[in-house]
């Protein structure tokens, strides 16, 4: 299995990208005019679009904002086709690991309380407070070596 954590570069990546994203993160949430493939924050300087590759395959997205020696995990999502195959925590792995070549001491998000297990068992903490619907501040502190 070859597995890779890209940076969107060609147009097809883009485009996978912004599908991924907006058809987990929004269309199935009712929330598909929210969508804003143009949003500046994914290329804003410090801020890292991420797609998960694994044999050919986009399987999966996210956004790394780094800030100093913080980085804050936003948008991630995994394509329903590919969901409950250990992905995600793949996912997480590569960027845990982006994170460590970045000089990154903690790594944030904001998830959905329907997914703080999820985050629990790759390593974050926090998510004490699950409110339905809302966003639960969880966080991973890296060891810098």
């Amino acid at each position: 299995m070859v597995v890779l954590l890209l940076s969107p570069l060609s147009a097809n990546q883009w485009k996978a990208y912004h599908d991924i994203r907006k058809r987990i993160l929004f269309d199935d949430r009712g929330l598909s005019a929210a969508y804003d493939a143009n949003h500046p924050d994914d290329t804003n300087p410090g801020n890292h679009a991420v797609l998960l590759e694994i044999d050919g395959n986009y399987v999966g997205v996210a956004r790394v904002d780094i800030n100093g020696s913080h980085a804050q995990l936003r948008r991630v999502a995994i394509d329903r086709t590919f969901q409950r195959r250990g992905y995600g925590r793949e996912m997480i792995s590569k960027i845990i690991d982006f994170c460590r070549k970045e000089g990154i001491n903690r790594i944030s998000s904001s998830v959905a309380a329907d997914a703080v297990g999820f985050y629990r068992k790759c390593g974050f903490v926090g998510g004490d407070s699950e409110i339905e619907g809302k966003s639960v501040p969880m966080h991973l502190d890296l060891a810098i070596s």
